[in-house]
């Protein structure tokens, strides 16, 4: 079953690893440095990462149900809010995953430029003092911060044009701890990759995990290339910057966020039976799928430990 969708959105791929790959690892300068143009922390944790989904309204419930099937969980409160400094009105919901946290939109007025293009949504302990931390790291402000109903947000772009949007409650949440971490994914150039990662460790405080020069290509949909695959952990979670000339097979490029499950065959088999289209092909040392539920693709993995590396 595929939903139709006004705005294409998160991709889940579903990735296992059976065994130990060996990969030429390529640690860089800001690697090695991560945390010496540090800013100030203002991370909370990665439970209150949010992977931002835009669904046409008519299938909003059909999106939520089959991520729930897929990946198990609850919903948090369901409103008809504006969630943007100009007027409009979409529906919202949260979706608590043992795997991830996800904000669900569905807007039933036409979505304010440049909401809709961001990625991941991340709680921050002081929305003034991460908007400066952001400006320092190089970032733009692309949605000064405003007010909305429940706190502050803020959309910001990195270097390499990956829109990010910062929030902060008025009254703190509080989520139960994920069972695991999940990534986000995002895709930049090669011209731009350095000036991004140099951005965000700056930001978040992070490390680099891993730099590797030669990555499987097949994780992008090119099986008889390679790329490079630069890998950060910080407060706000993992991160994973797939750099590349932009010539991707479809749906690879639009996933957003890669889920780590424990059992692959069995959340495989959920997916499919939520109605999810499943893509992607096997890797070196993994299996790889992207389920597309609802119009909207996101990586599963369930990963073995590397020293110094997630896959």
């Amino acid at each position: 079953m595929r939903f139709n969708k006004s705005i294409v959105g998160t991709c889940v791929a579903l990735v296992l690893t059976l065994g130990l790959a060996v990969g030429s690892l390529h640690v860089s300068a800001f690697a090695q440095s991560a945390q010496t143009a540090g800013t100030v922390n203002v991370a909370v944790g990665p439970q209150y990462d949010t992977t931002h989904v835009y669904v046409p309204a008519a299938d909003f419930d059909r999106f939520v149900a089959s991520v729930l099937q897929a990946f198990g969980g609850k919903t948090g409160q369901d409103g008809v809010l504006t969630v943007t400094p100009t007027p409009s009105t979409t529906r919202i919901q949260l979706v608590l995953t043992p795997v991830g946290t996800l904000s669900v939109f569905g807007f039933k007025t036409p979505i304010p430029y440049p909401f809709g293009l961001e990625r991941t949504g991340y709680l921050v302990t002081d929305m003034d003092e991460a908007v400066r931390a952001a400006k320092a790291t190089g970032a733009d402000v692309l949605v000064a911060a405003f007010n909305d109903p429940i706190g502050q947000e803020a959309i910001i772009q990195w270097p390499g044009g990956v829109n990010t949007q910062l929030y902060w409650h008025t009254t703190a949440p509080s989520y139960t701890p994920l069972q695991t971490v999940p990534e986000n994914r995002v895709y930049v150039s090669p011209d731009r990759v350095d000036a991004f990662v140099r951005s965000f460790l700056a930001f978040s405080n992070g490390s680099v995990v891993s730099d590797e020069a030669q990555a499987p290509g097949v994780e992008i949909g090119r099986p008889a290339e390679t790329y490079r695959r630069v890998r950060i952990e910080s407060k706000f979670g993992k991160l994973t910057a797939f750099v590349t000339d932009g010539h991707l097979p479809y749906p690879y490029g639009r996933e957003m966020t890669g889920y780590e499950v424990s059992d692959f065959a069995q959340t495989l088999t959920k997916a499919k039976a939520a109605g999810a289209e499943i893509h992607g092909t096997a890797s070196p040392g993994k299996h790889q799928r992207l389920a597309e539920m609802g119009g909207e693709v996101a990586p599963l993995f369930e990963p073995i430990v590397r020293g110094g590396d997630y896959q």
